[in-house]
């Protein structure tokens, strides 16, 4: 299995279906706080449900359509970005992300993500990359703001969560924008480019 490091502490790796007793782990610890806005927390309520949501993007890798990976942290899970739509006819793609509080304040998020957005146009061609959170959750929209996408407007109370209607804010960045000319939360001029994702093989 490939890891990519984020920090010295951390890395970046596929989040497998035999991982389910880690990742069910995880969601525990911080079942609130990724449940305000992740349905995760939701649909991983035990073992067997951990199972079905890491099956499922299995499913999604095996058809080019979506991928799963976790970010651990000294060794634990503490969060993950993905891939939660991948449509190589239209060439776009969304992305998205989820962390416990254990892993939250330490740019982890954003660096992964830019290693998702650097593969999806350098690795994979795509034309675009969207980002899809709620209007009022402020953490996700600057994880946007750092990727260098462009706010691109709002769907209004487009997601039933929890039984409350969100408003939902789409943001994106477009293939010949990439890389972003600055980096606003690193100092210019200090960003390595990230380390590319393997290329799977076909049927993988």
């Amino acid at each position: 299995m490939f890891a990519i490091p984020l920090a010295e502490d951390a890395q970046l790796k596929p989040l497998e279906v035999w991982h389910a007793e880690e990742f069910l782990a995880h969601v525990d610890r911080g079942r609130e706080y990724i449940g305000q806005y992740i349905g995760f927390a939701d649909r991983a309520a035990d073992l067997d449900g951990a199972r079905d949501l890491l099956s499922s993007f299995a499913g999604k890798a095996a058809a080019d359509e979506g991928r799963l990976y976790g970010i651990w942290l000294d060794g634990t899970l503490v969060g993950g970005v993905l891939y939660r739509t991948f449509d190589t006819t239209t060439g776009t793609c969304e992305i998205g992300c989820w962390l416990e509080p254990a892993g939250a304040g330490r740019g982890l998020i954003t660096r992964a993500c830019r290693t998702l957005i650097d593969w999806a146009f350098v690795g994979r061609g795509m034309h675009r990359v969207e980002w899809v959170c709620a209007a009022d959750n402020t953490p996700s929209s600057a994880v946007a703001r750092r990727l260098g996408m462009t706010r691109e407007g709002v769907l209004r109370e487009a997601h039933l969560h929890r039984g409350f209607r969100h408003d939902l804010e789409v943001w994106s960045v477009l293939a010949r924008e990439w890389p972003p000319a600055e980096a606003p939360a690193e100092t210019p001029g200090t960003r390595p480019r990230p380390e590319p994702l393997p290329r799977p093989e076909p049927g993988v």
